[in-house]
């Protein structure tokens, strides 16, 4: 027996199973989808087996070394899935399967992440037995304490480790050990369902009538209509059917708080999956799901792979994300597996949020989704928005907060309510600049301007992490009035502390670095410790908080000034999910915005809650521009160390695609990120109305240069970013 075996090599150019021969003690232990440690040349590699055949190879093989996995733990869809991965995003094979799995699981041999175990002790005879063959009252003691159940061995240490050891070696007392799961859960009680309101049980009803189908929908339900709620009652009816369900959030920060009320409905039978559990708490997340201990499992992008075998239905919330797209190998959109997932198991896939991608709503009118809708908050009282005009307030003398913001703000505190306040960047400032001559500080490695963290007086790059001390003269004309420009959360922190009394929370990528940082913030705030809230995009959805009556977004021009076609939308998107935030219980919410760009579409629409005015807007600049969905995108990212060389291969690139005659070619172009890390970017945009057209094209150009090691090829199919 030969069984084909993937494993993993540095060298990026090979992408192919080698066979091997399976030694006759392990032919019936090898299965498809376990590990296997196998000689590779001069090293021992671990792989994956993905075919066993009795195909007896023309070359000598080598036999397998030893088997790493006694249980699969890549199945059958699992594998499937894999392949299909690396022909849709054209990113090798094993790179695919080693994203699927917790760190403990892939095929590397560096990883050591061990089960963890409570050693309990319990009586190897009768209690009658037992009594008569004691000598002393420690032992007696023990055997007492061991009567009727087992103990925790290291309980029965602490009356006499002497008297345990000599009990269990006369075979009085016997060891086992019980594995237990580092996620630790609270114990909450259980709540009943809420009812439904009618537009809720409508769209309950639609989708429970294609459970056990294939079947697409999007759900578009403006904040606050109560989405989550459809989704459990849609999950009773699986797991009615003894199946299981699969829900998918887009931030870590989501995850807390969607888990606390589905822990309060259906009890520990949950598992979470997300990149900030440890390591061995992702191992054991995994191994629940796939030993079929839990029904639900939550989390991030990643867990889209989560081994569920009998699924009944998937749920991705807040589907427009662009947190939902791999940025890396392989460069997968979580919706696409889950289509392939949901076909497989043939169940409805829900697609919900109050902000639907142009793409994924434009599918639904062409009847590619079945479009679901529910318009009406479930307490029927959508937050106020105001508009204001920066550039008048500054006239007045108003630079950061604008006199409605600092009115409502003082109004709030002094009710007693919260206030959200979203600025979407992080950091003390944005730039510090010569005011003499114009000198930037800029990290040696990326080009690009260094951020100021006050608390810790150092300049940082928010690319590659490079960081100095903050300097005090310019080094180009050494002028000592260096200026500090831009504002970031750090310092807006700083500014409302100073201008109001009000116990201040900061969320942002700098303070949630610790475990369960997200968790901690979340409840102290919804627990009232804090009275306002200051954060980057990561408050801006998902959340509920019910003494949040005022949102206040700052700047809210300035996602629409990067150069990306997806601008707009992404503005409409932030501005309406952060708003969502106020009044989502029975207190009213009012929210403002403010800025220097208030009559632009996106921002006008997003404050009179109307999607569909924004959707007709922005749908006619992708039309006359030709951007999806009326075409498909491929991004073609080029990098090199050597400029002359990048160049010169970037035109090369476009030479042949050009000749191919597939599509608009568009570039090569600097990236909006030219130097990072030391080695510079060039970009090619192609747009085309079919993308499979352009695969072998695809294919040529990364076999071309796959063992270049001047200059490397990154293919990025249906890109969400694009500068």
């Amino acid at each position: 027996m030969y069984a084909d075996v993937l494993v993993e090599l540095k060298a990026k150019g090979i992408d192919q199973t080698f066979t091997y021969k399976i030694p006759d003690e392990f032919i019936s232990k090898v299965k498809c989808g376990i590990r296997v440690l196998v000689p590779f040349g001069k090293q021992k590699l671990e792989g994956f087996v993905l075919q066993i055949h009795q195909n007896k190879p023309e070359f000598d093989c080598k036999d397998i070394i030893s088997l790493i996995d006694e249980e699969v733990i890549l199945n059958d869809e699992l594998i499937s899935l894999g392949k299909y991965m690396s022909k849709k995003t054209l990113c090798n094979l094993i790179l695919c399967y080693q994203s699927m799995l917790p760190k403990a699981l892939k095929a590397k041999n560096e990883t050591h992440i061990k089960k963890q175990y409570k050693t309990y002790v319990k009586l190897n005879l009768s209690y009658e037995d037992a009594i008569r063959k004691i000598k002393n009252e420690k032992q007696k003691q023990i055997i007492e304490t061991l009567k009727n159940t087992k103990i925790e061995k290291k309980e029965l240490l602490k009356i006499s480790a002497s008297a345990v050891q000599t009990l269990c070696k006369n075979n009085i007392l016997t060891e086992e050990k019980e594995e237990i799961y580092r996620k630790k859960w609270d114990k909450l009680s259980l709540e009943k369902p809420n009812p439904l309101t009618e537009e809720q049980n409508k769209v309950f009803k639609e989708i429970k009538n294609h459970l056990n189908t294939f079947y697409p929908f999007l759900l578009y339900g403006v904040t606050g209509s109560g989405k989550t709620e459809v989704y459990m009652h849609l999950i009773e009816e699986v797991k009615k059917e003894k199946k299981c369900a699969l829900i998918l959030v887009p931030e870590i920060s989501l995850t807390p708080q969607l888990t606390h009320m589905f822990q309060k409905r259906f009890g520990e039978d949950i598992a979470i999956l997300h990149s900030k559990l440890s390591d061995g708490e992702r191992y054991d997340e995994w191994r629940r799901i796939a030993r079929g201990e839990v029904s639900i499992v939550i989390g991030a992008r990643s867990a889209v792979f989560a081994p569920l075998k009998n699924i009944g239905i998937i749920i991705i919330d807040e589907e427009h994300s662009s947190t939902y797209k791999q940025e890396n190998n392989p460069k997968y959109h979580t919706i696409d597996i889950a289509i392939k997932r949901s076909k497989y198991h043939k169940c409805p896939l829900v697609l919900g949020s109050a902000t639907p991608s142009i793409e994924n709503y434009t599918r639904a009118k062409l009847d590619i989704f079945h479009l679901l809708e529910m318009k009406t908050r479930v307490n029927k009282n959508l937050p106020k928005v105001t508009l204001v005009d920066m550039k008048e307030e500054i006239k007045e003398g108003y630079s950061l907060f604008s006199r409605q913001l600092t009115q409502k703000i003082e109004e709030k505190l002094n009710k007693n309510e919260q206030v959200i306040l979203l600025l979407n960047r992080r950091g003390y400032t944005t730039v510090v600049t010569c005011k003499n001559c114009g000198f930037t500080q800029k990290c040696p490695h990326c080009d690009i301007p260094l951020t100021y963290h006050k608390a810790s007086n150092t300049m940082r790059c928010h690319y590659c992490g490079y960081g100095t001390f903050k300097i005090n003269v310019c080094p180009e004309c050494h002028f000592r009035n260096i200026n500090e420009f831009g504002l970031g959360t750090q310092k807006l922190e700083e500014e409302v502390e100073k201008k109001f009394k009000a116990r201040v929370l900061r969320m942002d990528a700098d303070t949630t670095t610790l475990k369960d940082a997200y968790e901690k913030m979340i409840q102290s705030f919804k627990n009232h410790e804090y009275d306002i809230l200051i954060g980057t995009q990561m408050i801006a959805k998902g959340l509920n908080f019910p003494l949040v009556t005022l949102v206040g977004v700052l700047n809210i021009d300035t996602s629409l000034q990067i150069p990306d076609f997806r601008s707009s939308e992404r503005t409409y998107q932030l501005l309406s999910q952060v708003a969502g935030r106020a009044g989502r219980f029975s207190l009213h919410g009012e929210v403002i915005f403010q800025g220097f760009n208030i009559d632009h579409y996106s921002v006008k629409y997003a404050s009179m809650h109307d999607y569909e005015g924004f959707y007709q807007e922005e749908i006619k600049i992708r039309k006359m521009l030709q951007y999806p969905p009326y075409t498909e995108l491929i991004l073609l990212k080029m990098i090199s160390k050597d400029e002359n060389i990048l160049k010169e291969e970037s035109q090369k690139i476009k030479k042949y695609l050009e000749r191919k005659k597939q599509g608009k070619i568009l570039g090569p172009t600097p990236s909006n990120l030219y130097k990072l890390n030391d080695r510079y970017h060039y970009q090619i945009m192609i747009k085309i109305k079919n993308k499979k057209d352009l695969y072998s094209s695809l294919i040529f150009l990364k076999d071309k240069y796959k063992d270049n090691k001047k200059f490397t090829l990154e293919i990025d199919v249906s890109p969400l970013k694009v500068s």
